[in-house]
C-alpha cells in the first residue's frame, strides 16, 4: 500500500507539473520580496522573454492587492518596449512567497477602450456647436487608447495650399506647426499625409521618425516631432459624403505595430471627426445664409422707405427755407432750419443702422479695417476722441461669423461708452497675447456711469460675453486703476483661425 501510494503520489506530482507547463494561462511563482522564482512557458512568452531571462526579475504583480477584489490588473512593459495589460490572481504559499496565475487582457481592454472613446467621441459631434473644441476631444480620445501618442486632424481643401489642424493631442503646445510644416514642404519634403488624401488610401510607415529626425529637410519641425515618443505612423484619409475632407495622422508608440483592430478605430473616429467637419460647414453655411438674407431685407426696407421720406422731408425743407428768405419770417424759419437739423440727424442716424445691419467693411476688408470706419463713423456723430490700436502684422483669418462677433463686442462696448460713461477719450486695441487674439475697449468715463449693474447695460453685457465664449474666450468687464472702464475679450486662435 505504501508503495502504491508513493507511486501515485509520484504520478500526480508529474501530472500536475505538466499541467502546469500546458496551461495556456500564465502560471509564476514569486519569492517573498516579489521576484519571479519560477515561470511556466506561457508565462514566459506571455511576458515576451525567457524563463531564466525573467527569474530573479521583480514581478508587475502586487502580493497586497486590495482584498475587496478576486481579480486584479497590472501593466507590464515586454522587452521590445511593448506595453501589456495583465489580469491576474495571487495566492500566498504555505512555504511562503505567492503563486500567480495571470491573463494577457491587452487587447480586449483596447477594444473597450475604444467602443468607449468612439462612444464619447459621438457625443461630442451631436453635442458640441464649436468644431475645434470637438475635434480637439476626438484627439484626446484618440490618445487616451495607450498605444498612440499624439495624433492630427487636418482639414484639406487644397493641398497645395495652407492646410489647417483642427484637432491636435500629444505634442504639447505647437501654435506655429502649420508654419514649420509648410517651410519643410517648401525644403522638399515627402509629406505622406497628402500621399493619403490624394490616394484616399491608408498610408502605414513603421518606421516613420528616424527617416524624418535624419532628414535635413525636416530641420524646422523637428523639435515638434521629436517630443512625443513614437515610431510607426498611420495617415488615413477622412470622408464624408462621398468628399475627401481631410486626415487624421497617428503617431504610435515604439513596439505598437498598427494592427487591424487599432486601424478599424482611427477609422471609426475619423468618421467622427468628419461628420463634425460637414456639419459645422453646413451650420456655418446656413447660418450665414439666414443672416445675409435677413441685413439685404432689413437694409433694402429701410433704405426704399424710411430713408428716401427723410431725404425727401430733408430737401423739401431746404427749399422752404430758400422759399422764407423772400417774406422774411423768422419764426417759420427757425422752425424749418430745426426740421432740417433733425432730418439730417435721424438721416446719418438710419445709414449708420443700415451699415450695423450690413457691415460691407468686415466682408470686403476685415475686422480691423470694420472697426476703423465704426469708430470714425461714431467720432464723427459724437465728438468722441477714439483711437485704434491694431499692428500692422495682426493676423485674423477666422470666417465672417467669427470676426462680426468680435466687431459685434466692438460696437456694444462703444455703445455703452457714449450711452453711460461720459467720456472724452476711447482706445481701441486689438493684438495677439500668446496664443490670444485679444479686442480691449477703453475709457477715460466715470466708473459709475459703466457699471455693469445699470439695467440699460446688463444685456449688453451678457450679449458680449456670449459671444466671446462662443469661440472659447474669456471676457472681462469693469473698471479701470483710476478712472474709466475696460471691456476686454481674449479668443484663442491658431494661423488666425478660433481653436
Amino acid at each position: 500500500m505504501h508503495q502504491r501510494r508513493t507511486s501515485t503520489g509520484d504520478v500526480l506530482r508529474d501530472a500536475a507539473e505538466v499541467l502546469v507547463e500546458v496551461s495556456a494561462d500564465g502560471l509564476a511563482v514569486l519569492d517573498d520580496a516579489g521576484y519571479f522564482a519560477g515561470l511556466n512557458h506561457s508565462a514566459a512568452a506571455l511576458l515576451g522573454a525567457a524563463a531564466d531571462d525573467l527569474v530573479g526579475k521583480p514581478a508587475p504583480f502586487s502580493p497586497n492587492p486590495r482584498p475587496d477584489r478576486v481579480r486584479h490588473t497590472a501593466t507590464w512593459t515586454a522587452p521590445g518596449g511593448r506595453a501589456q495589460d495583465l489580469e491576474y490572481r495571487i495566492e500566498p504559499l504555505p512555504a511562503g512567497g505567492h503563486a500567480v496565475w495571470f491573463r494577457d487582457v491587452t487587447t480586449v481592454r483596447r477594444q473597450q477602450r475604444r467602443l468607449t472613446a468612439i462612444a464619447r467621441a459621438a457625443s461630442r459631434v451631436a453635442e458640441s456647436y464649436s468644431l475645434p473644441v470637438t475635434l480637439e476631444a476626438v484627439a484626446q480620445e484618440i490618445v487616451r487608447t495607450a498605444n498612440i501618442a499624439a495624433v492630427q486632424i487636418l482639414s484639406v481643401e487644397d493641398p497645395s495650399a495652407e492646410l489647417r489642424i483642427l484637432g491636435m493631442a500629444g505634442f504639447g503646445a505647437a501654435p506655429d506647426f502649420v508654419a514649420r510644416l509648410a517651410a519643410c514642404r517648401r525644403r522638399g519634403a515627402h509629406v505622406r499625409f497628402l500621399d493619403a488624401f490624394l490616394s484616399g488610401e491608408t498610408v502605414v510607415d513603421l518606421h516613420r521618425k528616424p527617416l524624418i529626425m535624419s532628414d535635413p529637410v525636416w530641420a524646422p519641425l523637428k523639435e515638434i516631432m521629436d517630443r512625443p515618443d513614437w515610431d510607426a505612423f498611420v495617415s488615413m484619409p477622412m470622408s464624408v459624403r462621398g468628399r475627401k475632407v481631410g486626415v487624421i495622422n497617428a503617431y504610435y508608440r515604439p513596439g505598437e505595430d498598427p494592427g487591424p483592430g487599432s486601424l478599424a478605430f482611427l477609422e471609426a473616429m475619423g468618421d467622427q471627426a468628419a461628420v463634425a467637419i460637414d456639419m459645422a460647414a453646413l451650420l456655418a453655411q446656413a447660418r450665414s445664409q439666414a443672416q445675409s438674407d435677413e441685413r439685404r431685407r432689413l437694409a433694402r426696407d429701410l433704405h426704399d422707405s424710411v430713408v428716401q421720406q427723410l431725404f425727401s422731408m430733408r430737401m423739401q425743407a431746404k427749399a422752404l427755407r430758400r422759399g422764407l428768405d423772400r417774406i422774411d419770417v423768422d419764426g417759420v424759419r427757425r422752425a424749418a432750419e430745426e426740421l432740417a437739423e433733425l432730418s439730417a440727424g435721424a438721416l446719418a442716424d438710419l445709414r449708420l443702422l443700415v451699415f450695423e445691419l450690413r457691415p460691407l467693411e468686415l466682408a470686403e476688408h476685415g475686422l480691423v479695417d470694420a472697426i476703423r470706419a465704426h469708430a470714425a463713423s461714431l467720432r464723427a456723430r459724437t465728438g468722441l476722441a477714439i483711437e485704434v490700436r491694431a499692428p500692422e502684422d495682426v493676423r485674423i483669418s477666422g470666417g465672417l461669423d467669427f470676426q462680426e462677433d468680435l466687431y459685434r463686442i466692438t460696437s456694444e462696448a462703444l455703445h455703452n461708452v457714449v450711452k453711460h460713461a461720459n467720456a472724452t477719450a476711447v482706445e481701441i486695441s486689438i493684438a495677439r497675447e500668446d496664443v490670444d487674439l485679444v479686442v480691449q475697449v477703453r475709457d477715460d468715463g466715470s466708473v459709475a456711469g459703466t457699471s455693469p449693474d445699470r439695467p440699460g447695460e446688463s444685456l449688453g453685457l451678457l450679449s458680449m460675453r456670449e459671444r466671446t465664449e462662443r469661440w472659447g474666450g474669456r471676457f472681462e468687464a469693469g473698471p479701470c486703476a483710476g478712472r474709466g472702464w475696460v471691456v476686454r475679450a481674449a479668443v484663442p486662435i491658431l494661423n488666425g483661425e478660433p481653436l
